[in-house]
């Protein structure tokens, strides 16, 4: 059995989770929250991040290459990365910029504004899933836990101000790339770019169709739910959530 290591929550975890999806592979899925999760990355990846990919002929680190070995895994007409070299080089310089700057600027953004939800409702949000002695052991641990996650995301007060300039940057730029009448961000075809770019944007926009149940903005403070709709109005936001829409199907488990 393949076997996927994952913080429930991460939108890094749900571009595996959606790629290993529509390449209809087998997996089990194992949760672990947040702190806990590095040590199971540096104990089968040498790493300290999830997602983590176990085959039977390899273990894969980074989402990008879980990406990658569940493309090579599709029927032809449903790859998510073209044949042809310069297409094919145009998705994977878009997902690196989604990897490099969408993905660390959502997800500290949409941290902080988590950290002042209520706490019992954010952590039934965040541990779905996982083993019960994890759950009791973040609710029992919380200030703890807040200093450690603060600190490996680089939480420094208004930090939350820059992130944000920083995802309607990316939200700008995706926006300009459709302003065309394109269906998807290369052309005419669902690729890598727009599974990475509608991932890694989930965490503001809150799609319904995620691989775990994410927060609804009726249950947020106005602070926070007016964020995921100033996210969902903009033209990317819109596309992010069409993408969901249209192509996220999780398998049945």
């Amino acid at each position: 059995m393949v076997r996927l290591i994952t913080i429930p929550i991460s939108h890094y975890c749900e571009k595996a989770r959606w790629a290993l999806d529509l390449a209809r592979v087998d997996y089990r899925e194992e949760p672990h929250v947040q702190v806990v999760h590095a040590f199971h990355a540096r104990r089968l990846a040498g790493n300290r991040t999830v997602p983590v990919l176990v085959t039977p002929e390899r273990i894969l680190g980074e989402s990008d290459e879980i990406v990658r070995w569940a493309d090579a895994r599709m029927p032809e007409e449903s790859r998510l990365f073209p044949d042809e070299r310069l297409a094919r080089e145009e998705v994977e310089s878009l997902c690196a910029r989604f990897d490099s700057e969408l993905g660390p600027k959502g997800r500290r953004l949409i941290y902080v504004h988590m950290f002042d939800e209520d706490r019992d409702y954010a952590l039934r949000v965040n541990d779905q899933g996982v083993p019960p002695w994890e759950d009791w052991m973040i609710r029992h641990s919380w200030p703890l836990a807040e200093r450690m996650l603060g600190k490996l995301l680089g939480i420094t007060p208004g930090v939350e101000v820059e992130d944000e300039a920083s995802v309607f940057r990316e939200l700008d730029f995706v926006a300009e790339r459709l302003a065309d009448g394109r269906p998807y961000l290369c052309g005419e075809r669902f690729t890598a770019a727009d599974l990475t770019f509608a991932a890694l944007a989930g965490s503001v926009v809150l799609p319904t169709q995620y691989g775990v149940e994410l927060p609804r903005p009726s249950s947020l403070s106005p602070r926070t739910a007016a964020l995921v709709e100033r996210v969902r109005e903009h033209p990317a936001g819109r596309h992010a959530l069409t993408m969901f829409a249209e192509h996220r199907q999780p398998l049945a488990r």
